[in-house]
This record gives structure tokens, C-alpha cells and sequence, in this order.
């Protein structure tokens, strides 16, 4: 079987068909998977990093006002989709998988010029005009949230295999001892993705005394792109993390965004949150995280509202009342999918065989 993912722009998109490539190849080892992606996002560096050829074709994002984008549109839309349709029809591929994203559209476009079947998962409560245009072209339509998209099936969002098979409890004494924590006592959580969230950043760093004051100890994923802070008794900053797995197993309660892969992470290993929306773009997170919050495995505070004085006074009442935690952590797994890659793959396989 050949696979053309289409996926780009960010790892909201990229991560999720990285981890579908992933369950495929497991099925099935002489699988081809391709991914195409856009010539300036993430997936430059994501997709050759899991070991997946990539084939960049321009991005087609929609210009929001007119001008000059809007009047290069046409062409550029015109030059990607050939590109794509090349690829197609050149490697005789057999199903398109699309995940949104601007570099998604022209595997969309291609798919449908060249009669392969396509198949669309949308990770966000809210779709994207990527998705949207995608899921008219055929009837194998699956969401996380099936409301995101009329007549999707619902469909939880392919997770790494590291995180899926996570036993927090089992491995919380190795994850502490991976990242420095102290074996014993209550470890918050905070990130805000790759890029990290300053928000975040500077909220933490004003609760930090009082946080540690409290016998609180707190692993912070700063981000890349900004100045590290020092560390300190008690508080662990590290810029980036590529073992969520083991950060999930160490912690008590994260403190976090709400992207759409975040919240199935979490609610798949059980961890209690404090979600903090990105308040832009069109809601999306807020969206993401409603139905963790109203299950009651996480709480929610909107960007303008979070202070130093509420993460102080939220994250020390729960890490000191170890039946709530629990009961919250409960709560959460309750909406976790773990098997989401295999049963997207089966869906992929079966469209590929005309099903």
C-alpha cells in the first residue's frame, strides 16, 4: 500500500500523521508512506526526524484581506496541485490522508483530480477552511469532535505509541529520576508546546516562590525561542521536552494550552489539567479542552484572567488533596482514546481497497 499524508504548517497537524505513518508501517513493514507538507513549516524538521521522505509543494494559505497574496493565489494554487498530482499519478499512490493545514489542500485537490480515495480527520472542535474543503470531496470523513465537520465519524487523534502504552504509576519513579525531580512529593507541569507560551512563561515565573514554598516542585518546558530561566531549589526549567511520555508520568497536574493534541495526550494518560486557551485564532482551544473540563478532569481559566494568585491557590489546592487529583486524573482517562492510530489505520486501509 502507498500512503500520501498531507499535513503541514504545525505539529497540531504533523504529529498526528507521523503517528498514523507510524501504526501503518507496524501493520503492514513494506507499507510506503509519503508525506507532503509545505516549503516553511515544521514538517522540515519533524517528518525526515521520525524517518519519513517528505515532498514539499507551496502552502496555499488564504489571504485574510486583499492585496497582492490574494491576487497570487490562483497560480500559486494552481502550481502546488499539479505538483501534487504528479506525485499521485507518478507513485501510484492509493490513499490520501489529509490532517488539515494550509500544505493539506493541494493532496485534497490532487486526490480529487485523480479519483484516489482520501481520507480526513480533523483534530480541533472547530475545522479549519483546509479541512472543510477536504471533507466535500469524500465520505471518509472521521474528527475527534464529530460536530467539527458534518457527517464525521468519530475518531480520537493517532498518539505516539510511548504516550498510548503509558503507565504513569508504574513509571513515575523512573521519570523523576530522568528529569531530576525529588522522588517524593507533589510535581506541577507546565508547557505550552514547542514554541512555549509566554503567558505561561511569565505567570510561572512570578508564582514561583510561593509555588515552591508550598513543597511544590515545578518541571517547566520554557520553549525554545525564549530566555531560560534559572533554575532554582525546587524548579526545573528545560527548554524543550521530547520524552512527554516521562514528563506525563512525573507530574501530578500540568498546567498548559489547549491544543487539540495536548488534550488527547492528557486525557489518555490520566493527568489532570489546568488549561490556559490561546486566546486567537478562532476558539478552537477553548473548544478543545470544554469537554475534559465538563467531565471534570481538568479546569479552565482564559488567558486575561490567569495570574500568579490563582496558579498559586488553584495548583496548590488540588497538589495537596490527593483524592481529587485522583478522582480528576479518573475523570480524565474516562475520554482518553488510546487505540486511535490502529483504528485510523484500518479505516485508511479499508478506503484503500475501495471499502
Amino acid at each position: 500500500m502507498r500512503v500520501l499524508l498531507a499535513a503541514g504548517g504545525t505539529a497540531g497537524h504533523i504529529e498526528p500523521a507521523l503517528n498514523l505513518a507510524d501504526a501503518l508501517r507496524r501493520r503492514d513493514p513494506d507499507a510506503e508512506v509519503i508525506v507532503l507538507g509545505g516549503e516553511r513549516g515544521l514538517e522540515r524538521d519533524l517528518v525526515p526526524a521520525r524517518g519519513y521522505p517528505l515532498v514539499s509543494v507551496p502552502s496555499v494559505p488564504m489571504p485574510r484581506r486583499p492585496g497582492r497574496d490574494l491576487v497570487a493565489l490562483p497560480a500559486r494554487v494552481r502550481r502546488a496541485v499539479r505538483q501534487a498530482t504528479d506525485l499521485v499519478r507518478g507513485r501510484q499512490i492509493d490513499v490520501v490522508v489529509g490532517f488539515g493545514g494550509y500544505a493539506a489542500v493541494p493532496g485534497y485537490l490532487a486526490a480529487r483530480r485523480t479519483r484516489t480515495p482520501l481520507v480526513i480527520h480533523e483534530a480541533n472542535a472547530h475545522a479549519g477552511w483546509a479541512n472543510r474543503l477536504g471533507a466535500r470531496f469524500t465520505s471518509h470523513v472521521y474528527a475527534s469532535v464529530p460536530d467539527a465537520l458534518p457527517g464525521a465519524m468519530p475518531m480520537g487523534l493517532p498518539l505516539r505509541q510511548a504516550i498510548a502504552s503509558l503507565d504513569r504509576t508504574a513509571r513515575r519513579e523512573e521519570a523523576r529520576r530522568f528529569f531530576g525531580l525529588p522522588e517524593h512529593g507533589p510535581v506541577l507541569l507546565v508547557f505550552g508546546g514547542s514554541q512555549g507560551a509566554q503567558r505561561l512563561n511569565t505567570t510561572v515565573g512570578e508564582a514561583l516562590p510561593e509555588l515552591t514554598k508550598q513543597g511544590i516542585t515545578v518541571l517547566h518546558a520554557y520553549g525554545i525561542r525564549n530566555e531560560a530561566p534559572e533554575p532554582a531549589p525546587g524548579y526545573v526549567p528545560v527548554a524543550f521536552i521530547d520524552r512527554m511520555d516521562l514528563a506525563y508520568a512525573a507530574a501530578d497536574l500540568a498546567v498548559t494550552r489547549a491544543g487539540a493534541m495536548t488534550c488527547a495526550e492528557l486525557t489518555a494518560v490520566g493527568l489532570p489539567a489546568l488549561y490556559v486557551p490561546l486566546p486567537i485564532g478562532n476558539g478552537e482551544q477553548r473548544l478543545n479542552a470544554g469537554p475534559v473540563v465538563r467531565a471534570g478532569g481538568g479546569m479552565l481559566i482564559e488567558d486575561a484572567d490567569l495570574t500568579a494568585e490563582w496558579l498559586v491557590e488553584t495548583a496548590a489546592s488540588l497538589l495537596h488533596d490527593e483524592d481529587r487529583l485522583s478522582s480528576m486524573g479518573a475523570a480524565a482517562s474516562r475520554l482518553g482514546e488510546r487505540d486511535a492510530d490502529v483504528r485510523l489505520a484500518q479505516a485508511v486501509e479499508a478506503a484503500a481497497a475501495g471499502g
